[in-house]
């Protein structure tokens, strides 16, 4: 049997209908300053998008917002977030509430340097060839 996801001792189902004044309670302290102090336009659009979506209409969810906290009604949309280069698939799940969606779209990538050889450096140009 597949454990069932709670938040704080809650299940998804009753997050999702309780009120946003006592989820913002639950959360951890950055995520409850953060939503206490309102959010930004950027935040509001993401919002508005949202709940667009939720009535039916097929919108791309693309954002720059990386500061926005995961809520409950987020749940199941996959949101594109934009990590400097381009814009990153993010889908969420459960185990996602409470995190930022910058968590999830990392910014910087891991460095694979070409190998050693011809015309790896200024002074391999004029090697001659044999």
């Amino acid at each position: 049997m597949p454990k069932k996801f709670s938040y704080q001792g809650f299940e998804l189902e009753e997050l999702q209908k309780m009120p946003m004044d006592e989820f913002i309670d639950l959360l951890p302290a950055r995520q409850r300053r953060s939503l206490k102090r309102g959010l930004s336009q950027r935040q509001k659009k993401l919002m508005l998008k949202i709940k667009k979506v939720r009535e039916g209409e097929q919108i791309r969810l693309k954002t720059h917002s990386r500061d926005m906290v995961i809520t409950p009604e987020l749940v199941g949309l996959t949101i594109e977030v934009y990590n400097g280069k381009e814009f990153v698939k993010v889908e969420i799940i459960p185990e996602m509430i409470g995190h930022y969606l910058s968590e999830f779209t990392l910014t910087r990538t891991r460095v694979n340097h070409g190998s050693p050889g011809m015309g790896a450096t200024r002074s391999s140009l004029y090697i001659p060839l044999k």
